[in-house]
């Protein structure tokens, strides 16, 4: 299969094109990297002659840097407006699937809800953003999936590189109240669903990116604290956070509780599906 990959530079994209290669794949990567087919996602439609599916991974990064206007509307329009362009190049090609990247923010903060790819969607700046780059993924006319993805864990960026150097230096600690539940997930398993998703002809509509078993705050923080021998003990209150990062600290502090019944009903498994192991093979892996 010729898979096309936006995003194809970042955390997921580079493991995914890993995998899938060493799969038999062959991957096309899309953007304005060097050895990349050029497009830009803001003006033109997406460049798929040639392709037989689509993984769409690309957009603004969401908690890099503070939330002005100007980093809401790029946030925003890099999904909305980058999906609708993407559509735009499906048509009179020979792709038949599309698996969209998506986000756990589509229900906004829910507390101790338990939430299932069913559960309505919430009513803040993400949610909204959320269901608006569902809703463009929607109009393929192929089948399509959208993997609502939670925090992403690997040996070599994203979410948790972020936190080694504070909890290394015995400066981690709880956010906020700790009470927030965390919807995380191995990359290795958020690759592979991709793959299962593409590969697989019965899956399409949303599917949580995330693993059956998630946490609160508080205990991913002791969790990792143990793993790396380190103390826990310097917690980090609501409006520290809001006053060192802005209005995204609404992000860190979140909850949301899902169990990804409709993933685990289509057949994939977790290789990766508790936290302790996961984060100690994590940190046993070389970059790269």
């Amino acid at each position: 299969m010729k898979i096309a990959v936006t995003g194809a530079s970042g955390f997921v994209g580079r493991r995914l094109g890993e995998v899938a290669r060493a799969r038999g794949h062959e991957v096309m990567a899309l953007g304005r990297s060097e050895g990349e087919r050029k497009w830009d996602p803001m003006k033109e439609p997406a460049p798929l002659a040639g392709a037989d599916a689509v993984v769409h991974l690309a957009g603004e990064p969401v908690a890099e840097g503070r939330w002005t206007k100007r980093k809401m509307a790029a946030i925003r329009e890099s999904r909305a407006t980058g999906t609708r362009n993407l559509v735009a190049g499906l048509r009179g090609t020979g792709v038949r699937a599309l698996v969209s990247a998506s986000a756990v923010g589509y229900y906004g903060d829910r507390g101790d809800e338990e939430l299932t790819e069913d559960s309505p969607p919430g009513n803040d700046f993400l949610a909204e953003v959320c269901r608006e780059w569902e809703a463009e993924a929607a109009k393929s006319g192929v089948r399509t999936a959208m993997i609502r993805t939670g925090i992403v864990l690997g040996p070599d960026g994203g979410a948790l590189r972020k936190m080694l150097t504070p909890f290394k230096m015995g400066l981690g600690g709880r956010l906020g109240s700790g009470q927030q539940w965390m919807s995380w997930i191995h990359r290795d398993d958020l690759v592979d669903l991709y793959l299962h998703a593409l590969e697989r002809e019965t899956v399409s509509g949303p599917l949580l990116g995330t693993c059956p078993s998630p946490v609160r705050n508080v205990e991913f923080t002791k969790t990792l604290g143990g793993v790396l021998g380190r103390w826990t003990f310097l917690p980090m209150p609501r409006w520290q956070m809001r006053l060192i990062f802005g209005k995204v600290a609404t992000v860190l502090v979140s909850s949301q509780r899902c169990r990804p019944r409709r993933t685990s009903e289509s057949g994939f498994a977790f290789r990766h599906p508790e936290l302790e192991p996961a984060l100690r093979q994590i940190l046993a892996s070389p970059p790269g």
